[in-house]
């Protein structure tokens, strides 16, 4: 499969036609627009709206969010998710049904790790704030305060007791 990271939208879309192996007035019949527009945009001259994003990327079969990522409209941080959806959507070897219970799965699976996550974020501030409560200051001669700490007197004071 060819790279998803192609320069721009237009050359982006025209490798996707071209692996769907449509031609640019089969696309554009699927998505409802007009043949001159869709060879301007691929040819960079002009920025579809959403919409009609989202309409080549159903004619296309593959994800919408990846056009907007390509245009620009969706924010970079999401890309590796909008990715991978992408190549789920544009894999012919697996059936309509099998994409969308593997994308079920898939975004289970970025939940469940995320609430892991967050938990485990919560944990640590609870813990840090217990630390910060709980005595966690260390006395001015470096010792914790609590006895036998080992101080640097500690040795001393415990001779002069035993003689």
């Amino acid at each position: 499969m060819a790279s998803l990271n192609v320069g721009n939208l237009g050359e982006y879309l025209r490798e996707q036609r071209r692996q769907a192996q449509l031609s640019l007035r089969q696309l554009a019949d699927a998505a409802g627009v007009s043949n001159p527009y869709l060879s301007q945009i691929e040819r960079g001259l002009r920025k579809p709206s959403a919409d009609i994003l989202q309409q080549l990327a159903k004619a296309l079969r593959i994800s919408a969010e990846t056009l907007y990522v390509q245009a620009g409209i969706l924010d970079e941080r999401d890309r590796d998710e909008v990715e991978t959806r992408a190549v789920i959507l544009a894999d012919p070897s697996i059936g309509e049904q099998q994409k969308h219970v593997l994308l079920q799965i898939y975004e289970s699976f970025r939940k469940e790790n995320a609430a892991e996550a967050q938990a485990q974020a919560q944990a640590r501030a609870e813990a840090d704030a217990d630390a910060d409560g709980s005595g966690g200051a260390v006395a001015a001669d470096g010792s914790d305060g609590t006895e036998g700490s080992g101080g640097p007197d500690a040795d001393d004071a415990q001779t002069h007791h035993t003689n």
